[in-house]
């Protein structure tokens, strides 16, 4: 081991790409502690550290054979070290913005849903109590509100007046107002029990 001690950055990465193992050890002792040390620093937590620095050196022994050199050694395992360190720092910050957003359909979400579920009831629940309006006061009641026509067209279009419009109209609004006020009570006193 004393002969690999004594070799350069660069006859070390010539060793390694050559089946060396250790020669990698060599590499892997000079710098897991500096490394490390950058790695804690950037991340604040030990156990990712310790993380990337296995995956860096685990994929450095991979890739042996296809590495090529620019610069010094350990500026390629710094900029190594760098690029993913940087890339679980956006991993954190995409798993963060999804966990927010769950986090928030959770609470609000289910709001939203159960909330378009009640519309939709009492949605059901008025289009059932104007089926039951009498034939000629739905019909009106129903052009009221369905059409852009007001009172006066309507007792044309139904050759009646437009004061019988405005009583069947009224009529109707207080049936349903009615019943659908007897809806409302029925829910609330089974939403307490």
């Amino acid at each position: 081991m004393n002969f690999y001690r004594q070799n350069s950055d660069l006859e070390l990465a010539r060793l390694i790409a050559e089946d060396d193992p250790q020669a990698f050890g060599e590499i892997y002792q000079r710098y897991k502690g500096v490394l490390f040390l950058h790695a804690y620093r950037m991340l604040g937590d030990d156990d990712e550290a310790k993380d990337i620095l296995q995956e860096l050196f685990t994929v450095l022994w991979v890739n042996r054979k296809q590495i090529k050199l620019h610069t010094s050694f350990s500026s390629y395992l710094y900029k190594a070290l760098r690029n993913r360190i940087f890339d679980a720092i956006a991993h954190k910050k995409v798993e963060q913005k999804y966990i927010e957003s769950l986090a928030w359909f959770m609470e609000e979400g289910e709001c939203v849903t159960d909330q378009q579920i009640r519309e939709q009831e009492l949605t059901q629940i008025i289009e059932s109590e104007i089926s039951l309006l009498p034939p000629r006061m739905r019909e009106v009641f129903e052009m009221s509100r369905n059409t852009d026509l007001s009172y006066k067209q309507i007792a044309e279009e139904l050759h009646i007046s437009d004061k019988t419009v405005k009583k069947q109209v009224s009529s109707a609004l207080h049936i349903l107002k009615h019943k659908i006020d007897l809806v409302f009570i029925v829910v609330l006193i089974s939403l307490k029990m």
